[in-house]
């Protein structure tokens, strides 16, 4: 059974003074958040680092998170969106290159799963039998 998706992304080459503006970030989001239709749970939490570091931001969404990384001084953004529910890709190349001015993007897309207790049981057994 499937217990959901699981994207972890990184972009490089991202203008320097765009990683260190909480409102572009927080547009970034809002414009994930919207175009997925995901569920906000709170506050969003954002946190600057002294200059010249980057911004760490976390969204609790009803589906789990979403969360960015950014190192200014390397051009570089991570984040990780984590859904239970199916959602499609999210256009993260083209948005990333658009909004933050990455030139290259690498998304992983993880299918996360629930492994039901017969096959753990089972997957016991054949180790102890081993």
């Amino acid at each position: 059974m499937m217990a959901g998706t699981e994207w972890l992304i990184e972009a490089s080459g991202c203008e320097a003074e765009v990683l260190r503006d909480v409102d572009r970030l927080r547009g970034l989001f809002e414009r994930v958040i919207a175009d997925l239709d995901l569920r906000v749970v709170g506050d969003p939490m954002w946190h600057r680092f002294p200059s010249p570091g980057g911004i760490t931001g976390l969204v609790l969404l009803s589906e789990s998170h979403l969360a960015c990384h950014t190192y200014p001084e390397y051009g570089l953004i991570t984040l990780n969106l984590y859904c239970c529910r199916v959602r499609p890709e999210w256009p993260w190349k083209e948005s990333l290159r658009s909004l933050l001015g990455a030139s290259e993007v690498r998304v992983r897309a993880i299918d996360r799963a629930l492994i039901d207790d017969s096959t753990i049981a089972e997957d016991q057994s054949m180790s102890v039998a081993s």
